[in-house]
């Protein structure tokens, strides 16, 4: 069969891949950098909210191979794809573990940062509204949880290499231009199917409500000021 191009990838998700790399790059050079970049590290870490938001809101309602339930499968389908038996266009079975990992991750992550303290150069937007053990508690989750999001990385440019060195095949052009090519007159590589524009708004419009109610608008108000006794 003569090989076709088809989409597999549409511009949101190409875009909030791309924009999550750079991100969660600038959000780890800003934390080991301290001081006043501590600032732009939690403006980082609440873009990168408000982009799990849109990719959670996008894998329910978005284009096909972007939906959840066109990718993440049983340990049945696993199986069938370690033993070759799987044939189809975006996550393989295997690959939605590593997806589903990476936003339960980094979506981790950017939730206690907004309650972290570290008593110096930095304090999460929604830290004034819980106790100081609270902050306390979620500021070490939040130091921990490096450690997770630095193996799940590292995990995943394994399996890009994996893919590229071993399978002789590249992941990185699909995610730039959107196709990929595949063999034509295969029914099992249908075209993708487009979330459309009135639902790309819609999680637009919960990433930014997301983004908005988590940067302290609904903090308790700070106490008033001691009265001066004029001593």
């Amino acid at each position: 069969m003569k090989p076709r191009m088809i989409e597999v990838w549409d511009l949101p998700l190409r875009l909030f891949h791309w924009l999550l790399l750079g991100l969660v790059v600038a959000s780890v050079a800003s934390a080991k950098i301290g001081g006043g970049a501590m600032v732009w590290h939690g403006r980082f870490g609440q873009a990168i909210l408000g982009l799990v938001v849109f990719r959670i809101v996008w894998g329910l309602v978005g284009s096909r191979t972007a939906r959840f339930a066109s990718f993440v499968r049983g340990p049945r389908a696993i199986a069938d794809y370690l033993a070759g038996r799987w044939h189809g266009v975006g996550h393989n079975p295997l690959g939605a573990l590593s997806v589903l990992a990476m936003l339960a991750v980094i979506g981790f992550q950017a939730a206690t940062g907004l309650f972290a303290y570290d008593d110096i150069a930095y304090r999460g937007p929604m830290a004034p509204a819980v106790g100081s053990a609270v902050v306390g508690r979620l500021s070490g989750w939040h130091r921990l949880g490096q450690w997770a999001l630095f193996a799940v990385v590292a995990l995943h440019v394994a399996a890009l290499l994996w893919y590229v060195l071993v399978r002789r095949e590249t992941l990185v052009r699909p995610m730039l231009t959107g196709r990929k090519e595949v063999p034509d007159g295969d029914m099992r590589y249908a075209a993708n199917q487009r979330g459309g524009p009135l639902r790309l708004l819609l999680a637009l419009a919960l990433a930014m409500l997301a983004v908005w109610a988590t940067s302290g608008v609904f903090n308790p108000p700070p106490p008033p000021p001691a009265p001066d006794l004029g001593f």
